[in-house]
């Protein structure tokens, strides 16, 4: 039988050799990355089963992982590796497509039980839709960001949940709390200033 493949992607070391020891002597494949940048580039190129992903790293941050590997491979389960400090992400993160997450320090029971979920999740859940649908909506929230100080704090406190209100999907919600302007304009054109401007403050201000 072919074994499982999954990567790791965590900023930390002994994070990484602690995961995939887990897993291996679970017969997973392992591999594993200390950069998201690196991490993300791996998981859209290569072939995995499940990918495992830190929510806060230096460069490139587990949401963004998230949103990337979403697009590139819909139907490919991400698992949220997070430290206390952070588990609020962890779970707004599960709003917004991850299958589950774990938290540090976490037992090898957590981990695999946490794995055979998000890949159950993943054999038996439609893969959400990864366009953008709901253009009107989407302006909307920009608009509205562009002035109201209190949606922007709660955009930044309260992720998901800040955008319940709303008709947008989870990769919608996740592009807007991203600051993803370059994909937004492929699909709904040209952004004004007013409209770009909650999307370039979240790009230089890393909360998660």
């Amino acid at each position: 039988m072919e074994k499982m493949k999954a990567l790791v992607i965590d900023d930390e070391q002994i994070v990484l050799d602690s995961v995939r020891k887990i897993l291996t002597d679970e017969n997973y494949e392992v591999d594993v990355s200390l950069s998201g940048r690196e991490g993300l580039n791996q998981a859209i190129h290569k072939e995995y089963d499940i990918v495992l992903t830190d929510i806060r790293m230096p460069d490139v941050g587990g949401m963004r992982v998230l949103r990337d590997v979403k697009r590139a491979r819909p139907s490919l389960p991400v698992v949220m590796i997070t430290g206390y400090a952070s588990v609020q992400s962890a779970v707004q993160a599960m709003k917004l497509g991850a299958a589950d997450y774990i938290e540090k320090p976490f037992t090898p029971d957590k981990l695999i039980k946490a794995v055979a979920s998000a890949l159950d999740i993943a054999a038996t859940r439609e893969p959400e839709e990864q366009a953008l649908i709901h253009k009107e909506e989407m302006i909307k929230v920009l608009e509205r960001a562009a002035s109201n100080t209190e949606f922007i704090a709660n955009l930044l406190y309260h992720g998901a949940d800040a955008l319940e209100g709303y008709n947008l999907t989870g990769p919608e919600k996740l592009a807007v709390l991203t600051g993803d302007i370059q994909w937004i304009e492929k699909h709904i054109g040209p952004l004004t200033p007013n409209q770009k401007r909650w999307l370039e403050q979240r790009l230089s201000a890393e909360i998660w």
